[in-house]
């Protein structure tokens, strides 16, 4: 059985296989490979391929891409609801924001810049109401600490000591 790929080729050293977002194989090559190098890398890594293509094609027939509607709706929520949370667990914390944007991100649900401005990912609002919470702790504790130091997650847990369970809730 045969299985399609695209190789990328460029100045590195050794060869990498991905399975993107869209369960497409990617192999990534230095200039120098062979088609026939190439090939038998990716015969020795069929397995991890196969079951990487299968994780990311169930992943997707579940999750179907969203409109333009739906996406704007989601927006609407999260400009609605996010920041209430924000401001009751700012509260709670004692610290202050300086900013709340609402961004489209697909792999990141916050974040938080150097100057304490919040962003939140529209896909956010797919998620129960205490994951959502989880993630505005999470970024509100980055305010106090720029890292994910040990320090941070007691910050996190101070706030939120079952915080790991929430986290739980937003893999896929």
């Amino acid at each position: 059985m045969t299985m399609d790929y695209t190789v990328i080729r460029s100045a590195r050293r050794t060869m990498a296989l991905e399975v993107t977002r869209e369960a497409q194989v990617l192999v990534r090559a230095p200039h120098r490979a062979s088609a026939a190098e190439i090939e038998r890398f990716v015969a020795a890594h069929r397995d991890w391929i196969e079951t990487h293509l299968v994780r990311r094609q169930t992943y997707l027939e579940q999750h179907p891409p969203l409109t333009d509607a739906e996406i704007a709706a989601l927006r609407a929520k999260a400009k609605s609801y996010l920041p209430g949370r924000v401001a009751y667990w700012a509260e709670r914390m004692g610290v202050k924001p300086t900013g709340l944007h609402i961004t489209s991100a697909r792999t990141r649900f916050g974040s938080c810049s150097g100057k304490n401005s919040l962003s939140f990912s529209l896909y956010l609002m797919r998620y129960p109401a205490e994951a959502i919470d989880y993630v505005v702790v999470h970024e509100l504790s980055h305010i106090r600490h720029k890292n994910h130091s040990p320090a941070f997650y007691a910050e996190v847990a101070r706030y939120m000591p079952d915080y790991k369970t929430h986290q739980a809730m937003l893999r896929p």
